[in-house]
C-alpha cells in the first residue's frame, strides 16, 4: 500500500509545486523538514516499505510520532528512519513481552 497525502492527519504541511507525491528511495544525509508533506509521505512510505508493513494506521502514528515525538536535534533524513527504526523496535519487543 501507498501512503497518500489524504491519509496524512496534518494540515500544516507545505507542498512545494503542489507536487503531493514523493518518493523516498533512501534516506541519505539531507536535512529532514518535518512540515514538508513531500518529506513526510516519503518517510513514512520508505519506513512502512522497510518494516514489512504500512496501513493508514500504521502510516498515521508514524507521521503522529514525526509531528510530536521526534527530538529537534535529529536533522537528516537517516537519522530519522534511524529514529523511527529504533521506535518500532523498541515497541515490538515490549509487544512481544506482554503478551507473555
Amino acid at each position: 500500500m501507498v501512503f497518500l497525502a489524504e491519509h496524512l492527519n496534518g494540515t500544516n504541511y507545505t507542498w512545494p509545486a503542489n507536487n503531493t507525491s514523493f518518493v523516498l528511495t533512501e534516506p541519505d544525509r539531507r536535512i529532514f523538514n518535518r512540515l514538508s508533506g513531500n518529506q513526510v509521505l516519503g518517510m513514512i512510505n520508505f519506513f512502512g516499505t522497510s518494516v514489512g508493513q504500512l496501513t493508514i494506521n500504521n502510516g498515521q502514528r508514524v507521521e503522529d510520532l514525526i509531528l510530536h515525538e521526534l527530538p529537534v536535534e535529529i536533522k537528516s533524513e537517516l537519522a530519522v528512519f534511524n529514529w523511527l527504526r529504533s521506535k518500532y523496535l523498541t515497541t515490538a519487543t515490549n509487544d512481544l513481552y506482554n503478551n507473555f
